[in-house]
């Protein structure tokens, strides 16, 4: 049975390699799904079945309710909600991690006990075997009888205490720093994610929050879990482990706060990678090498993505896993003018008059389910001759790749959606750009304002384009509360409504 479930393993294993692999491309990203499901479910089978299986009654309805529920949210959930989900999926594998590394030391500590225990009796109990007296006392039968069941008791642990059993006092040692990272890494996931829910559902502030004593916090805590941790090896008691998940906790909960709204993208991909390392971290608590492998695959791909979405925004990665740490100081540049408002007769006019036309789509094109009037709009427009394309920034939405997978839904060919390092420097010859609910990613202040909170952030420069619309509910600002000079400027029109009803009552115009 050892040597199927390793089989399995592995080809759970490869499957999960193929399906991070084949999410890279719109065309292949059904099939790995499929891998990643099979994946996921061969797994699962042959740990129910392997070596130290057990509990069924417990693990069968378990499984079967959290499927469910799987299925009911996934089946529920909005494009919009998607964001959040994935956080509170991250603080799920957080939560867990810290389950199974408190597990790993009960049960250490039972085995070690027992161990202890069967090493104190039986010289004793040897002795009295060997005395020459020729009887035996009843105080003496009943002290050989309770070792004898001990050792019994020892023999027939199984699955992880059975592991645990064999191990020696460097392979003990190992496992208690591994618990304790996967306690540590755990904990932080779980209320960072928590609180990235919160921002991303709007249930907490999007603005960038910290206590007193800011990064100096962050920095002490980390300092307790250390010592901690020092504590807890050679202590092996509780108390330490209870110090170091709280202090966990904390840092998870602040780091996150003192990140900001236009930054939540990269914390969605920070925690995703996070939960990764947690994964692999319970699976050196446990022996499993396929929690291992899998885990290493999430943590360096999120990690990997994280960075890349730092370079892109020209954002210091290590500043944003730090919790935003830096930033800018100063009072933010004043904008002139007023926002002039256009009708849809306005546009559909501007439109056939144009021969280049880039629409940049947002997270407010997601929250009015307009992807399809969007690819609608697209279709008739090309028919009519004109060079259609999107623009995408790395960060658009609140999710990386949210943009890409709406298009794609909304079957939007796929050699017309362009990168923003692909298309920006198009936008002076552009005649009409369309924004559908953007804001931070098309804001001339991330350029013209060392002060703002986005300076230096790469954006889309669709201000170049000879005319440009913005489609917007109202004059609010975007998710991370900054100012947009692009609403004031000269060729700028601000198509106000809900998208998808402004959309198709421009639609009407257009045939």
């Amino acid at each position: 049975m050892l040597g199927f479930t390793t089989a399995a393993y592995v080809v759970a294993a490869v499957l999960f390699i193929l399906s991070l692999g084949g999410l890279s491309g719109q065309e292949s990203a059904k099939r790995a799904v499929w891998y990643g499901i099979v994946g996921m479910a061969l797994a699962v089978c042959a740990t129910l079945i392997g070596p130290g299986a057990g509990l069924w009654w417990l693990s069968v309805p378990l499984i079967i309710a959290g499927g469910a529920i799987g299925y009911q949210l996934a089946s529920k959930v909005e494009m919009t909600q998607m964001p959040e989900l994935v956080a509170g999926m991250h603080a799920l594998v957080g939560l867990a991690a810290v389950f199974v590394g408190f597990n790993a030391h009960f049960e250490l500590a039972n085995v070690l006990a027992l161990k202890g225990a069967i090493v104190t009796l039986l010289p004793e109990v040897a002795g009295i075997l060997s005395s020459p007296k020729g009887f035996v006392w009843p105080a003496e039968l009943a002290l050989v009888a309770e070792t004898k069941a001990l050792v019994e008791e020892y023999k027939s642990l199984e699955g992880f205490a059975a592991l645990l059993a064999k191990k020696d006092a460097v392979e003990i040692a190992i496992l208690r720093i591994e618990a304790s990272l996967g306690i540590w890494i755990g904990a932080v996931t779980f209320t960072g994610s928590v609180i990235a829910y919160g921002k991303l559902s709007g249930r907490v502030t999007s603005a960038a929050e910290k206590l007193p004593g800011g990064h100096m916090l962050n920095a002490g805590a980390a300092a307790l879990s250390l010592v901690c941790l020092i504590w807890y090896m050679n202590s092996a008691s509780l108390l330490p482990l209870l110090i170091l998940t709280i202090a966990a906790l904390f840092i998870g909960y602040h780091l996150i706060m003192g990140i900001g709204g236009a930054d939540m993208p990269v914390v969605v991909s920070m925690l995703n990678s996070y939960s990764g390392w947690a994964a692999a971290a319970i699976g050196f608590s446990l022996g499993n090498d396929l929690l291992i492998v899998v885990g290493a695959l999430v943590g360096s791909s999120g990690a990997i993505l994280s960075y890349i979405m730092c370079k892109a925004m020209n954002r210091s990665f290590v500043s944003v896993i730090l919790g935003g740490f830096g930033g800018a100081s100063g009072p933010a540049m004043e904008v002139e003018g007023e926002q002039i408002a256009i009708e849809a007769d306005g546009v559909a006019a501007a439109l056939d008059d144009a021969d280049s036309v880039v629409i940049i789509p947002g997270y407010g094109m997601a929250v009015a389910q307009a992807q399809q009037n969007v690819a609608e709009l697209t279709r008739r427009l090309r028919a009519k001759g004109k060079n259609v394309r999107f623009a995408i920034h790395p960060v658009a939405g609140r999710l990386p790749g949210h943009m890409n997978v709406l298009l794609a839904e909304a079957k939007v060919p796929y050699d017309i959606v362009l990168e923003m390092d692909e298309i920006n420097d198009d936008f002076p010859e552009t005649d009409v750009a369309i924004v559908i609910g953007s804001n931070d990613i098309v804001n001339p202040a991330a350029q013209e304002d060392p002060n703002s909170p986005i300076a230096g952030m790469p954006v889309l420069e669709c201000w170049k384009a000879k005319q440009v619309f913005v489609s917007k509910r109202g004059q609010g600002t975007g998710y991370s509360g900054i100012e947009n000079p692009l609403f004031f400027k000269e060729n700028t029109r601000m198509f106000y409504g809900d998208a998808k009803a402004s959309l198709d009552k421009l639609l009407t115009m257009i045939d």
